[in-house]
């Protein structure tokens, strides 16, 4: 390892990252197959069905990885923690990422082993991965077994709320993963952040 560079993504980490990333492309691609009629990726609308189906299984699985893994045995939750000391930084953090990244500015955030994330990162991936992730989830298995789960849908509203619960958080997916894309280029080049996803090190 260079003098210059930081650990910072353990093995498994960066293993279940790619992985999770490929799983949830292909739901939104199957996903926009499905609710689109203009939009023809898949000629076999049942393939596309089933595809979307047994991806959203896999999810599940990666989600509950990440949590067995991540949080509960390498004990990590502390890095979705937001501290007082991070709400302070939300203004500097903000105001880098709007202009100063642009204008040659320095990050105020450092990573580190101890600290992964600032305080924005934080907020989004809490939000994605404490709330959204589960929702999905659990919206696509019951959409997926409707009759299995038929008062359970009908209790909660009927098929039209759950899918629009379902839709609302697939679009959330989409614009996160949009901007995750995005805020991926600001490191010190426009791979850094991606090659410390390959390597688990960063400068």
């Amino acid at each position: 390892m260079k003098k210059n560079e930081t650990d910072l993504h353990p093995f498994l980490i960066r293993i279940w990252h790619w992985a999770n990333a490929l799983i949830v492309f292909v739901l939104i691609v199957t996903g926009a197959d499905l609710r689109f009629t203009d939009v023809d990726i898949f000629s076999d609308y049942g393939f596309t069905v089933n595809l979307h189906k047994y991806a959203g299984y896999l999810l599940a699985v990666s989600f509950l990885f990440w949590i067995a893994v991540y949080q509960i045995i390498g004990g990590f939750t502390r890095h979705y923690v937001l501290s007082f000391k991070d709400m302070r930084s939300i203004p500097a953090q903000t105001t880098y990422y709007i202009h100063g990244h642009f204008r040659g500015g320095t990050n105020p955030f450092k990573a580190s082993p101890s600290s992964r994330f600032n305080a924005l990162q934080k907020l989004a991936y809490s939000f994605i991965m404490f709330i959204a992730m589960p929702l999905i989830i659990a919206t696509g298995i019951v959409f997926g077994n409707i009759m299995d789960f038929y008062a359970l849908i009908s209790a909660t509203g009927g098929i039209r709320v759950l899918d629009i619960i379902h839709v609302i958080v697939g679009y959330i997916f989409v614009i996160y993963l949009i901007v995750h894309l995005y805020m991926a280029t600001l490191g010190k080049h426009v791979f850094s952040h991606t090659k410390a996803m390959i390597t688990g090190r960063e400068e």
